[in-house]
Formats: C-alpha cells, structure tokens, sequence
C-alpha cells in the first residue's frame, strides 16, 4: 500500500495535495495540520513521502523533518511561501528533497513527487553501499590483524587465512567473528 502524508494548517491546500496524490496513486493519504501531529503521524504509520508545509502552529515544517529524519527514513517535500536563502539552507541541512513554492497548481505536483522520491531512492542506495563498504573494510582489518597473529606464531600468511576460513566454516561463523575471536584470546 502507498501511505503519503500531507500536513499543512490550510485545508484548502491539504485537499489539493490530497488530489494530486490520488492521481499519482497513492492508496492511502494521511493529513495533519501542524508538525508535531506530523512527526507522530509519521512514526507511527512510516509514509512513503511526506509533504509538508514550512509555516505551521506548534512545530514548523522543518523542525518536524529534523525530527522525522532521525527516527524514520521518508522522503519530503515542503510547501512554502517563503523563499529566503535561511529556510532554504534550514531545509537543505534538513534533509528535504524538494521544494514547491505556493502558491502551485496540481499538475506541478507529479514532478516534484517524482523527483523527491527518485532522489530519495538514489541516496538510500548510496546510504546502503557505503555502509557496505565500510562493513567489509572493518571486516578486512580485523581479518588481517589475525591473521598477523597466526604468522606470529608460525603461520605463514596464506596458511593464517586458510585456517581463518576452515575455522568460519567448520564453527559456522562470518570470517570477521573468527578473526574477532581470534584477536579476544591474543589480546
């Protein structure tokens, strides 16, 4: 099911998006009227875009994506009058993936979705590598320090790293864990 979420304090503005929505086909659309209902809103029912307001009672459009950010991971995008470089900076810092300036018309909604939600998924698949990378660079070093140990005691290196390996197969454990263990009784 695609879940969005539209919060904004006007609900003229609100029903607009809401029909933007339907048409791009979203099944199911949630609305809430300042930034604090957002922020539980979005906790609570994860949306697959966020589209908010900057200017809003209790909690402001971009307080409420900070707030969103670092608990959930959602594309959003703000509505806004204001087009002053601090906002715009707030709402870069922010992490928002794009901006309509109101007032707008309906149609101008499909490609700013398509754009935020693109973006969105392009840097979650760069989020995703680079964790990768980083996974398998710790896994490296904690690997070659074993195996330093192993040639400490009179392995030689490829005999350290083949018996690494026939340790993570036989005992059923990533390379890393063995490497892990085997540093634990060294040190």
């Amino acid at each position: 099911m695609k879940l969005a979420l539209v919060v904004d304090d006007e609900p003229l503005v609100r029903r607009q998006v809401r029909e933007a929505l339907e048409i791009y086909g979203f099944d199911e659309i949630l609305e809430a009227e300042d930034g604090a209902r957002a922020v539980s809103l979005a906790q609570a029912r994860e949306p697959l875009l966020i589209i908010m307001d900057v200017s809003m009672p209790v909690l402001d459009g971009i307080s409420a994506a900070e707030k969103i950010g670092k608990v959930a991971s959602v594309p959003i995008v703000l509505l806004t009058a204001t087009v002053d470089p601090e906002t715009i900076e707030r709402a870069r810092l922010a992490g928002i993936q794009n901006y309509l300036v109101k007032p707008f018309r309906s149609e101008q909604l499909a490609p700013v979705i398509e754009l935020a939600i693109h973006q969105f998924m392009e840097m979650s698949a760069l989020r995703d590598e680079v964790a990768s990378l980083k996974e398998a660079l710790e896994t490296r070093k904690q690997v070659e320090k074993a195996k330093a140990v192993l040639v400490g005691q009179g392995l030689s290196e490829p005999q350290a790293y083949r018996k690494l390996q026939k340790i993570a197969m036989d005992k059923r454990k990533s390379l890393r864990e063995v490497a892990e263990a085997v540093l634990m009784m060294e040190g």
